[in-house]
């Protein structure tokens, strides 16, 4: 009896082990099952438990009153609002609204209908004269009614070097002005489409594709004397050498037309205004930099007729503006200043004297990423926040800029919406606070807003943890970035986001999954910057890398040791760098869709990073030069139609590593473009990362 019972518990032994050793297999070999796939494909329908989200109003015409549609946990409600006051009243539906203020639905609706006058920009403004492109070359001819004969202005027009079709009048009609164009014959790339829908066999598909170092056109400022019929000589020599160049328009009282000037390389900008007398150009603006002037941040308003003009510039280190002489291009005032800068001009208030914008970085208690809505006068006093709480501001302003909607949030803050009055503290009234307690009742994480000294331990950088649902502090998590690290922005969501694409479903598979903004990004200090300069693969890794560190010491569970990182475009570009420059810490890379040779891929981008003329620096930077240096695990994906990175640019970094033996994965989808992301494509992310970090 005391045997057959030792029998049976050995029995019983034998059966848990056997089970045990299944399920440890299971957790040793990684697998994905299909109800994890299903969770993380589903996941974003949870954002279906928040209630009470970011308010979108519907400003109604010119009025004081705005309109939006809220969901609640008893449906869908609409709101009509008072700005005036902050009173509300509800609705099940928009047409429900309209039984209120009536007359101010229907004025906003008259003006709705009413057509627009079709503005004829050929006719000059006496209406005397059309202005016309025939045969390359600029034509004028008698308005209808008038009496004359149609006038060639130029004669040296033709299909390679020919007169612009925007042809723009001085007020009083007396001159025109426009561009004429030296053609440069642009590279173009070939797309195969393996598997198209209209027939067997594959199709080959050509893009207009200029890439770093290719020839480019060039436009150069033309100006017309319409009373002598004549071209009037311009000494355009200094704008040959050019990434491009174009009108901004005439001065009220016809003295002047004016342009910007990017010189080829992005070191040097102008803005140009050109004398209708005499057709001399002086300059009203001469920015110039050892790196790069980011011109995509430009800002240029032109006050009392070209009198003044306020100008966006980091001359001083940090992104501010500037009050300019119109007659002298001197600094007349610096209107913002301090270590913090201007993100966008919202609008000038030239009667006021005032500018309105959205900054960051001026609160150095709080993320310096983070956008309020701010005001100074043009002297550079009386600089207000018209935004002071801690978040992430979006706003809306009325028509006449008087009320706005503010929406302050962060990735640990659900938004909270409010109404204001421009220029008062107090907010008029609170629209809607974000209810997440029921998703957080699931279980759902909060992402946390992290920061840590970077590089030099002393720049703090920014970033964002993510946790997934059924989160456990006691277990150890591999960590995967999420990166981005492409210069002309900073790529970090500051506003909250309780699903974020990607990256809460990869966190769902059992991961930390992070998001950082490095050195070489934008919008922090022209130095921060700066670090990309000629040096993309930096990518801020060494600031990324100590961000990581300082988080894993404060939370153990972080496994430094098991260190994903995935991204796409530039993205890609930089997870492959990651096993390539810094491939003791990041151990596996999925690289969607990357641009892995600057030389490869669209020449704006690169060019105003990498600099010209094309140079070593491109090489050093290149993931195909450098794939022997490849270690770890690796998987290349992107689409055979992909005409914002070149194809060839992934193809080219399977060559290299073939020949370097190196072992990588790699999945070419057929019939995709650069939009990838796909159901398919996410389940080969979570099981390459689940085969490689668990």
């Amino acid at each position: 009896m005391l045997e057959c019972k030792i029998q049976k518990n050995r029995m019983r032994l034998y059966c848990t082990l056997f089970v045990l050793l299944f399920v440890w297999a299971d957790v040793f070999a990684g697998r994905i099952t299909e109800r994890d796939y299903q969770r993380a494909d589903t996941l974003y329908k949870l954002a279906d438990k928040v209630y009470s989200s970011a308010v979108v109003p519907e400003w109604i015409g010119d009025s004081h009153y705005f309109w939006y549609k809220n969901r609640e946990r008893s449906g869908t409600a609409f709101y009509l609002v008072n700005a005036e006051t902050g009173e509300k009243n509800r609705g099940d539906n928009l047409e429900a609204l309209k039984k209120y203020v009536p007359e101010v639905w229907k004025a906003a609706e008259r003006k709705e209908k009413k057509p627009a006058a079709k503005e004829d920009k050929s006719m000059s403004p006496d209406k005397q004269w059309v202005a016309y492109i025939r045969d390359n070359n600029v034509y004028v001819a008698p308005a209808a009614g008038n009496q004359g004969e149609e006038i060639a202005l130029s004669m040296d027009g033709s299909p390679g070097c020919y007169y612009e079709s925007r042809l723009i009048w001085s007020p009083d009609s007396k001159k025109l002005a426009t561009l004429k164009t030296r053609q440069a014959n642009c590279r173009r790339i070939p797309l195969l489409e393996s598997r198209p829908k209209t027939q067997l066999q594959p199709k080959l598909q050509w893009r207009d594709y200029a890439k770093p170092g290719d020839v480019l056109p060039v436009s150069v400022p033309v100006l017309f004397d319409i009373e002598s019929k004549k071209q009037i000589a311009l000494d355009t020599q200094l704008y040959e050498n050019q990434f491009n160049l174009y009108l901004t328009g005439w001065r009220e009282d016809s003295r002047a037309f004016t342009f910007e000037f990017n010189e080829r390389g992005h070191q040097r900008y102008i803005v140009g205004e050109v004398s209708a007398a005499d057709g001399k150009i002086r300059h009203l603006a001469d920015e110039r930099s050892d790196t790069f002037i980011s011109y995509i941040n430009n800002f240029r308003h032109d006050l009392n007729d070209g009198a003044e003009m306020l100008w966006m510039s980091e001359r001083d280190g940090w992104r501010h503006l500037y009050r300019m002489d119109g007659k002298t291009g001197e600094v007349k005032n610096q209107v913002t200043r301090g270590e913090w800068v201007v993100r966008k001009v919202v609008y000038v208030d030239a009667e006021q004297q005032k500018v309105y914008f959205m900054a960051s970085g001026f609160n150095k208690k709080e993320d310096p990423y983070n956008q309020h809505y701010c005001s100074i006068n043009f002297d550079g006093t009386d600089f207000r926040d018209l935004t002071p709480e801690n978040g992430n501001h979006k706003i809306t302003l009325s028509k006449d800029r008087q009320y706005f909607v503010d929406v302050c949030s962060r990735p640990d803050l659900p938004p909270v919406s409010v109404l204001r009055k421009t220029g008062e503290k107090k907010a008029i009234a609170t629209l809607e606070k974000c209810d997440v307690s029921d998703l957080v009742a699931l279980g759902w994480q909060m992402p946390e807003v992290f920061c840590a000294k970077g590089r030099d331990g002393k720049t703090d950088i920014w970033g964002t943890i993510y946790r997934p649902f059924n989160f456990a502090p006691s277990k150890s998590y591999p960590v995967i970035e999420n990166i981005y690290a492409g210069p002309h922005d900073s790529h970090v969501s500051k506003d909250f986001n309780p699903i974020e694409w990607s990256t809460s479903s990869l966190a769902e598979q059992g991961y930390i999954v992070v998001r950082i903004d490095g050195m070489g990004t934008n919008n922090r200090s022209k130095k921060f910057h700066d670090v990309c300069w000629k040096n993309l693969k930096d990518a801020g890794f060494p600031d990324r890398i100590k961000w990581m560190q300082a988080a894993a010491r404060k939370y153990k569970y972080m496994d430094t040791g098991r260190v994903g990182i995935y991204g796409w475009s530039a993205g890609g570009q930089n997870a492959m760098a990651a096993l390539l420059f810094h491939n003791d810490f990041y151990k596996a890379a999925v690289a969607f869709c990357g641009c892995h040779d600057n030389r490869m891929d669209k020449v704006w981008w690169n060019e105003l990073w990498m600099g010209y003329p094309v140079d070593e620096s491109y090489s050093r930077s290149s993931n195909v030069d450098n794939a022997h240096l490849l270690k770890g695990d690796l998987l290349l994906i992107n689409g055979e139609l992909d005409d914002n990175v070149d194809p060839a640019s992934t193809l080219q970094v399977v060559d290299a590593l073939i020949k370097a033996d190196k072992m990588f994965e790699q999945l070419y989808i057929p019939g995709k473009g650069h939009s990838l992301g796909g159901l398919y494509e996410l389940h080969r992310l979570y099981d390459f990362f689940d085969r490689k970090l668990k």
